[in-house]
């Protein structure tokens, strides 16, 4: 790809004031929403590169190749993006089938009860002190 065609679709991307545009990666095959994330220009460009997602972590301040100490890559099946030019969303496919750091299939696994409370309701598949070594 030349370097006018990449800036073209990377320009298009609308990038907040930190150069950073959210990212969902949903599971392509059940649709399960499983995490939320930041890309900056370098990491949604070494995605649609690599066909693996690449992440900014805010908190680290570098690119995080999802899986890089995990071994649980996300696959990229498909990059979208919104109408209004500022969300991505990546339908993927999870290898080893856990996205969070958590050990669990997704991020998402913690639902409001009535009663004011938040309950996990997904199950630990694998303990995180036997993934992250």
């Amino acid at each position: 790809m030349s370097g006018a065609i990449a800036a073209k679709w990377l320009n298009e991307v609308t990038w907040d004031d930190q150069g950073l545009v959210p990212v969902i990666a949903q599971e392509a095959s059940s649709g399960t929403v499983l995490m939320f994330a930041w890309m900056n220009r370098e990491a949604l460009a070494l995605t649609a590169e690599s066909g693996e997602a690449v992440y900014w972590s805010r908190s680290r301040r570098k690119l995080w190749h999802k899986g890089e100490e995990s071994g649980h890559v996300q696959k990229v099946v498909e990059i979208r993006m919104d109408c209004d030019n500022d969300v991505i969303l990546l339908k993927v496919e999870q290898l080893g089938g856990i996205a969070c750091h958590t050990g669990r299939h997704s991020c998402f696994f913690q639902r409001h009860l009535a009663e004011g409370q938040w309950e996990a309701v997904d199950p630990v598949l694998k303990d995180p002190k036997d993934i992250y070594k």
